[in-house]
């Protein structure tokens, strides 16, 4: 009534100041918005289309627009809406994006495919997978996100993985706590982290999975076990790799596995039909994990293996090289920091004899000596496939580094060798290092031709 009363007014006063000549140059309809006229009246299909963006939630449609209106709503889209309604229906693109930037700060698409979604799902999986607590974070958390994410998850970077929260003990328990331990031995967590069995063979488009067993920030509530994988994580681990049919690369570091977790793992990973890179590295592994992991390369399609930072010895050398010999995938070998010495070495040095696939091998600071230096110079004269290989930090000595020099001096494949820290002689060092540059020309010039052959015989 007072809005319609002013509205009169208002007219009124108009009349007075305005001769009836200047009131018909003036529009009729007098809008209570001062700015509107007809120029701003929204087209209907704008009109339209903010509708569905506004009731997205309650009946979304999308499929069914044309593809400029589909940007429009891609562009307007809350991004607080549930992911169930738009998972499976927003196209990847614009919206996704903007989710990812109001999200993280640090939004690196290139390192997802260029692809906005994928970055979104896997991130936001892996953060509800490393805050996670057993017997506190319900299961279904975790399981109702597979139907929306499965099609776009294809890496997973796990960074932390929480244990069980620790009930504090009571007075009572503490005065009486050894007649106790027998009536309580059976108590505790279902696990002691995220159970990756509920969870791998359900993510059909999983590749890749880098995992470390730590917490971070555990500030001064640290334990040594929130850094290590338990028996039983090993176990529910293992069967679910075993299940996980698409997996191309584990990365499984700094989690302190031992021989027994290695072995028990390996035992899953036999025959696996897709495995193509496996790093433990950073790890206890000894000569007994790396027997396993020997049998390993006889039994799946590895073509990258990091074993570094280890305590592999000569013994668990021995049973790599011995699979080495006999091996025609493996493509890069890296037993870096582990000790090996010369009798690893010199085993290596004689199974590349007979291997002609391995291209990259790393045995930087395995305190070998001129007898490795000696036993893999022998290889370096007839291999024309082995590309890279690194000694250093390793104390070859003057008649090592002859050795080498004398071999890389007839090779024409090696265009990295890494003798830095080497205690090889200067003169040595100075050729080998000119063999590499001169390789590595070749090698600049031969790749345009290979090229140019493939697109002549494309045709």
């Amino acid at each position: 009534m007072t809005s319609t009363k002013t509205l009169q007014q208002g007219v009124l006063l108009l009349l007075e100041l305005n001769p009836a000549e200047d009131l018909r140059k003036m529009r009729r309809i007098i809008a209570e918005d001062p700015n509107w006229s007809l120029n701003t009246v929204p087209c209907l299909s704008n009109l339209c289309l903010q509708s569905i963006v506004g009731n997205f939630e309650e009946k979304p449609i999308f499929e069914e627009l044309t593809p400029i209106q589909k940007d429009f709503v891609q562009e307007t889209l809350s991004t607080s809406l549930p992911l169930h309604v738009t998972a499976n229906l927003i196209s990847d693109g614009a919206y996704w994006k903007r989710r990812c930037e109001q999200r993280w700060d640090i939004c690196d698409v290139s390192h997802y495919d260029d692809s906005w979604k994928r970055m979104f799902f896997e991130r936001h999986l892996e953060n509800i997978i490393e805050l996670f607590i057993p017997d506190v974070t319900e299961p279904k958390t975790v399981l109702e996100m597979v139907p929306l994410c499965e099609n776009y998850v294809k890496r997973l970077d796990i960074s932390q993985l929480l244990p069980p929260i620790k009930e504090p003990e009571k007075e009572e328990d503490l005065e009486y706590g050894s007649e106790l331990v027998s009536d309580n031995e059976d108590e505790g967590p279902s696990v002691d982290h995220f159970d990756f069995n509920i969870l791998l063979n359900k993510l059909t488009k999983l590749e890749e999975l880098h995992l470390v067993f730590r917490v971070k920030h555990c500030g001064m509530n640290f334990e040594w076990k929130m850094f290590e994988m338990t028996d039983r994580d090993c176990e529910s681990l293992a069967k679910a790799l075993k299940s996980c049919k698409t997996l191309k690369l584990l990365r499984l570091h700094q989690s302190h596995i031992d021989d027994k977790k290695c072995r028990r793992l390996v035992k899953h990973l036999l025959d696996h039909p897709s495995l193509r890179e496996l790093d433990f590295s950073h790890n206890l592994i000894g000569h007994r994990g790396a027997r396993a992991v020997g049998k390993l390369l006889s039994r799946s399609k590895l073509e990258t293996l990091n074993m570094s930072d280890n305590n592999i010895s000569g013994r668990g050398a021995k049973a790599i090289a011995h699979a080495l010999s006999n091996n025609r995938n493996l493509l890069s070998l890296n037993l870096r920091l582990n000790h090996v010495r010369d009798e690893g070495g010199q085993a290596i040095g004689k199974a590349l004899m007979s291997n002609n696939t391995l291209l990259h091998l790393h045995l930087g600071g395995n305190e070998v000596t001129a007898p490795t230096a000696i036993a893999l110079s022998k290889v370096l004269f007839q291999s024309i496939t082995l590309k890279s290989i690194n000694l250093s930090c390793n104390n070859l000595g003057v008649d090592g580094g002859k050795a080498l020099e004398e071999a890389m001096s007839h090779n024409t494949s090696v265009t990295d060798c890494d003798i830095r820290l080497t205690e090889i002689d200067e003169q040595s060092v100075s050729v080998i290092n000119q063999v590499v540059l001169t390789n590595q020309s070749s090698e600049q010039k031969r790749r345009p031709r290979e090229s140019r052959t493939k697109s002549t015989a494309s045709f």
